[in-house]
């Protein structure tokens, strides 16, 4: 059975494309779910059409998120965080607190897009990577410095 599918479906297809596969699958499993619909010859043309509507509204997310990616490789965030005298910190770095500084330069995140190699517990400099999608995945200079002490 031929259809379009609404939604991205993992190990079938994304959304927005037209592929085969089993009646029942697609009776049973998608069409309820309103995952996708079902390709007669009537409606065929018009998904043809959704289709490159959809085509062409994915070049445009692509090359904005081409040019946030590279945004992000530019960046040098700087942390400032309290340390000991071995330039370890009190704590860890958190996701949490690279999203808001994400943030503060413009760039809108979710916590499970930022991927931390080892966790962050002293001074330094490290290699952040954000996830944009599966294959565009820049990465960030986060510089993790120690707070200066107030002076009395």
């Amino acid at each position: 059975m031929k259809i379009f599918l609404k939604k991205d479906v993992e190990k079938i297809g994304l959304a927005g494309e037209i592929v085969k596969v089993g009646d029942g699958f697609a009776r049973n499993y998608l069409i309820p779910r309103e995952m996708a619909v079902e390709i007669t010859a009537k409606n065929e043309d018009f998904y043809i059409k959704q289709i490159r509507q959809v085509s062409n509204r994915k070049e445009v997310i692509a090359s904005k998120t081409s040019m946030l990616a590279e945004n992000i490789n530019a960046m040098k965030l700087i942390l400032k965080r309290k340390t000991h005298d071995d330039g370890k910190l009190y704590g860890s770095v958190s996701v949490h607190e690279i999203v808001e500084l994400l943030a503060a330069q413009g760039v809108n995140v979710g916590k499970s897009q930022i991927i931390l190699d080892k966790t962050i517990k002293a001074k330094g400099s490290y290699k952040v990577t954000v996830k944009l999608t599966a294959s565009l995945q820049p990465q960030l200079t986060l510089l993790v410095t120690p707070e200066a002490l107030a002076q009395k």
